[in-house]
């Protein structure tokens, strides 16, 4: 029970806790309202930062969400040329993650590391389609347990300044383990084939938990 109302919060968020309860005690020396400003702060920041456990299906018929947020685009796209998949026809679902929304993404299959590839860019809004082109952006090119090509962007946003991979090339994962992190807003997006989609544009999604696709 106290996990889930005080998670455990990624690495990255400690020292913009540190920094915000600094700018708390500095607003209070000021007046009882600014301090109470930045004791939300404070708690946002906590927030923003959980990185709580999730219940994998671990089953191989199914992609998990690799993000948690809303389910924007549900479609049939050319593959990423950055990978040199332009040319090969794949699904994709993207689910776009705003501000209170758990920014630390899992992988939504078992399966190995084939590629990472990180590209600078911009920073216009997540939602918008030009993002998965234009803005920061970092692919994984995993191959599942049964030989098929996954994709998943990590794609920063209006707000997100700093794309975290935590994950290497060759890597063995298992479904729902954690791949890194977007900081402050941002968007995933998800390029398979061989599954059908389980999920509407609209609908919420939880990283490592949401089933997206099934064989």
């Amino acid at each position: 029970m106290i996990s889930k109302i005080f998670p455990k919060i990624h690495a990255e968020g400690y020292k913009f806790l540190v920094i915000a309860g600094i700018l708390t005690i500095i607003f209070y020396s000021f007046s009882d309202f600014l301090g109470l400003v930045g004791l939300l702060l404070s708690v946002w920041v906590y927030y923003f930062f959980r990185d709580p456990d999730r219940v994998i299906i671990g089953d191989d018929n199914y992609l998990v969400s690799p993000a948690d947020g809303e389910v924007i685009k549900v479609e049939e796209v050319d593959g990423p040329n950055e990978l040199g998949l332009e040319n090969k026809k794949f699904q994709k679902i993207s689910v776009f993650m705003n501000i209170f929304d758990c920014h630390v993404n899992r992988t939504p299959c078992s399966g190995k590391i084939e590629e990472i590839l990180y590209k600078p860019g911009k920073f216009v809004n997540a939602s918008l389609d030009k993002a998965s082109e234009d803005n920061e952006r970092n692919y994984f090119k995993i191959k599942d347990t049964q030989g098929n090509d996954i994709i998943v962007v990590q794609i920063a946003g209006l707000v997100a300044r700093r794309i975290v991979c935590e994950s290497n090339k060759d890597q063995e994962l298992k479904q729902g383990d954690r791949i890194g992190m977007i900081r402050f807003g941002s968007r995933a997006d998800l390029y398979y084939e061989n599954y059908e989609p389980l999920v509407k544009v609209g609908q919420k999604a939880i990283s490592g938990e949401t089933l997206l696709a099934k064989k």
